[in-house]
């Protein structure tokens, strides 16, 4: 799904380009989904600052996924207000570092902004670049680390410790859209390396049901639903097994 990226114009610098090509398609339709929101009589959360990233090549291509998949913009929008409220939650309870894994166009480090509260988002360099950008065009300050990098292949306690985060501090991570696209010894593999160096921390993340990943939940449009996104280059390919829903959240705690 790449190629949406290829004609964007609208609303991102010309010299971002060569980048803006490498960005994930799936970053930029989760954007519009995530933007929608805010036209909402009573929306579920407030996202102004979405749009910055957007135009009206996002916006057809995320119309014609919603068209055909009226679930997966919900599935957007809920998972969205559950990750602002935890965040919020943790903000208040004291945490004051924020880890975001695998960012893409996420603007909570803008909308969430608060006194002693760093935030470090990781995700491939195209995109931090873009966002990056983006914001410095607009004279938008911003109390985040963008660290370009694959969190699973060149370490996240490498990228981590490269950008001055403080595994001594209160954290909270945010993973957000992820452990799909995961084998499961990775998203493993991540759990173990935050209890291992993180004095007190705690992770939030969505999932899907081992029957959602395997097609065996019986229904046909959770089905439609992953064939969707396998063949737009973004496969499901990872699950957990629990007792009701196709996906949810969890929050683990480390001291």
């Amino acid at each position: 799904m790449n190629a949406l990226s290829t004609s964007l114009s609208t609303g991102v610098p010309t010299a971002l380009m060569p980048e803006i090509r490498s960005v994930s398609g799936t970053a930029f339709v989760v954007a519009e989904f995530r933007a929608e929101e805010n036209d909402e009589a009573f929306p579920l959360y407030r996202d102004s600052i979405v749009r910055l990233f957007l135009n009206n090549d996002t916006q057809q291509e995320a119309a014609r996924i919603a068209a055909s998949l009226p679930a997966v913009k919900d599935i957007v929008k809920i998972r969205t207000k559950y990750f602002d409220e935890m965040l919020e939650d943790q903000i208040q309870s004291g945490v004051r570092q924020v880890v975001i894994l695998g960012a893409g166009l996420d603007t909570r480090a803008l909308r969430k902004e608060a006194h002693e509260v760093s935030y470090f988002e990781i995700d491939d360099a195209a995109t931090m670049r873009l966002k990056q950008t983006c914001y410095e065009e607009r004279g938008i300050r911003i109390n985040a680390k963008f660290i370009p990098g694959n969190y699973v292949t060149d370490g996240l306690i490498e990228l981590l410790e490269e950008n001055n985060f403080n595994f001594d501090l209160p954290t909270y991570v945010i993973w957000e859209g992820n452990t799909m696209y995961l084998p499961l010894e990775s998203d493993e593999h991540v759990l173990w390396l935050l209890r291992k160096y993180l004095k007190e921390f705690r992770v939030s993340f969505d999932y899907m049901d081992t029957a959602v990943i395997s097609n065996s939940t019986g229904d046909p449009g959770i089905t439609k639903l992953v064939e969707t996104f396998a063949n737009i280059g973004a496969p499901w390919i990872a699950g957990f097994r629990v007792c009701r829903g196709s996906g949810a959240g969890l929050e683990l705690n480390g001291h």
